[in-house]
């Protein structure tokens, strides 16, 4: 499903080049999770986002579902991000505003879905993240757990071929924590491709493999 080849990513400040990925080369399979690992500032979370066409390389290939996608427009991967990926954050990024109904239901307005089948589909994953009871109320009245159970809910609610996870575990406790790392093995076992991003070496074991970042290279890979 996923094929990178020799990315490159470098951020530059006036006369300052910072290398965060350097030649990292990755294949993720249909159905795979896998957990990436590494301490701060090694380049985890600029691989996530290139694998999410929310960035792109500085050099190399990425290759998704076998299309080279690593050059596209902006509009392009849009598009991509809109009917492939689903995200799950550790900050939740879910809208203020909104009530829960409504957080899930974004994207399916992004995508142009009719309001009869969006309705179907966020019930459906409201009922399976068991957060149906609170469906009007809004994020500020919700515990953490129940925050990120509205994040997954809006990340599968487009029927993603791919969920990508930012330390999706950051922000709560261990038992939280464990609850939703047992919905992701769900979805992973229902054939969900899964590649997440983690300190914690529990959550990591849910993965079929980790692979280690240090200072923008993979310097090993494990399978569980």
């Amino acid at each position: 499903m996923i094929k990178i080849s020799n990315i490159k990513k470098v951020f530059r400040t006036d006369e300052v080049e910072t290398w965060a990925l350097n030649e990292v080369s990755l294949e993720v399979k249909e159905g795979e999770f896998v957990a990436i690992m590494g301490p701060s500032g090694c380049g985890k979370s600029t691989l996530l986002n290139i694998l999410g066409l929310i960035d792109t390389p500085s050099s190399g290939t990425y290759l998704l579902n076998g299309t080279d996608v690593s050059k596209m427009e902006e509009s392009e991967r849009t598009q991509i991000r809109k009917g492939v990926i689903g995200f799950v954050f550790q900050s939740f990024n879910l809208i203020d505003e909104l009530n829960v109904e409504e957080n899930i239901e974004m994207p399916l307005l992004y995508m142009g879905i009719p309001a009869k089948e969006r309705k179907r589909r966020v019930t459906e994953a409201m009922a399976r993240m068991n957060i149906s009871h609170r469906n009007k109320h809004f994020p500020s009245q919700l515990s953490g757990g129940q925050q990120q159970r509205v994040a997954i809910a809006r990340a599968v609610v487009v029927n993603p071929k791919l969920i990508l996870a930012d330390e999706p575990t950051g922000n709560l406790d261990s038992k939280n924590g464990n609850e939703v790392m047992e919905l992701l093995k769900e979805l992973h076992q229902e054939g969900t491709t899964i590649v997440m991003v983690t300190h914690s070496r529990h959550d990591a074991s849910y993965a079929d493999r980790i692979v280690n970042i240090f200072d923008g290279q993979i310097v090993s890979e494990v399978e569980m």
